[in-house]
């Protein structure tokens, strides 16, 4: 399919647009103070799993729903997290680096949280071993190295690199924008079938995992640019992960479900989101 054999090529451009404008400075600011990676692995790995979990209770989700809700929420943050980021004035550096941190957890989490919710919900264990190793290399040929060649462009030509990042960004945005309206348009029978059922329990979901990661970022003295970063790694999940271990894994496509549905909601989830943060008020534009 045309739009598969795409998209990695859209994300992997938007991570080089994201590239252009970070330096490793920005990098080292973030790791010379840990506390924010630290509350954003918390929310991404414990808090998320947990809130599915109960979110799929809550709701006497089927439990086909209730399994593919929580394959999704055994996934790490999706490679736009840094786009939507960015947009919304948030700490781009935090949120490539929780996506890539979760990433490489992901070969310990993926296993343990799927096979939980397989055999929670339906009383069965993955049929087939998970490829974590295959999911970890993905995510870095698509984030970590287009991000690195952005970075090393801007070192190496910086006159260039200011000429060309605005029409960069823009290019970006403009492939988000395609990859939402790509994911409608693949997915809409799947969409139309499940979305009255399964749609509140995922758009629920997607908020309440935003506002917790923005709001334990706020008890923890996480200044604002930050917060953002978490709760969009948190609301923002890589469900074309989702589906394809529902699909091709453990060829259970119903699975699968949970994942069409949040990939359509939490991108209109981030659109308002990115909204409301750059609408803030004048006396919080120089929080950081």
């Amino acid at each position: 399919m045309v739009v598969d054999k795409l998209l990695p090529l859209a994300l992997a451009f938007i991570m080089f647009a994201l590239g252009l404008g970070l330096t490793l400075a920005d990098f080292a600011r973030v790791f010379r103070s840990p506390r924010a990676i630290a509350v954003g692995l918390v929310s991404q790995m414990l808090l998320l799993p947990l809130i599915a979990f109960g979110i799929a209770v809550l709701f006497g989700l089927p439990a086909t729903m209730a399994a593919g809700l929580m394959i999704l929420a055994a996934c790490p943050g999706g490679a736009s997290a840094g786009l939507i980021t960015k947009l919304a004035n948030g700490e781009t550096a935090l949120s490539i680096s929780l996506t890539a941190i979760t990433s490489v957890l992901a070969v310990f989490s993926v296993p343990l949280i799927v096979g939980f919710g397989l055999h929670h919900f339906t009383g069965t264990a993955p049929d087939a071993e998970l490829p974590v190793f295959d999911i970890v290399r993905g995510v870095f040929i698509i984030t970590t190295i287009p991000v690195a060649l952005g970075m090393l462009l801007r070192h190496l030509r910086p006159a260039l690199t200011r000429r060309i990042e605005p029409v960069a960004g823009r290019i970006a945005t403009a492939l988000f924008i395609m990859i939402v309206i790509a994911t409608f348009t693949s997915q809409r029978q799947a969409l139309f079938d499940h979305l009255a059922s399964t749609g509140p329990a995922a758009l629920v979901l997607c908020i309440f995992v935003m506002g917790a990661g923005f709001g334990l970022g706020a008890l923890t003295s996480i200044g604002r640019r930050g917060r953002i970063a978490i709760a969009v790694e948190c609301g923002l999940q890589n469900a074309a992960l989702a589906i394809f271990l529902a699909v091709t894994v453990l060829q259970l496509p119903a699975l699968a479900v949970p994942g069409v549905i949040y990939a359509l909601l939490m991108n209109i989830c981030a659109i308002i989101f990115i909204i409301a943060m750059r609408l803030k008020p004048p006396s919080l534009a120089g929080a950081h």
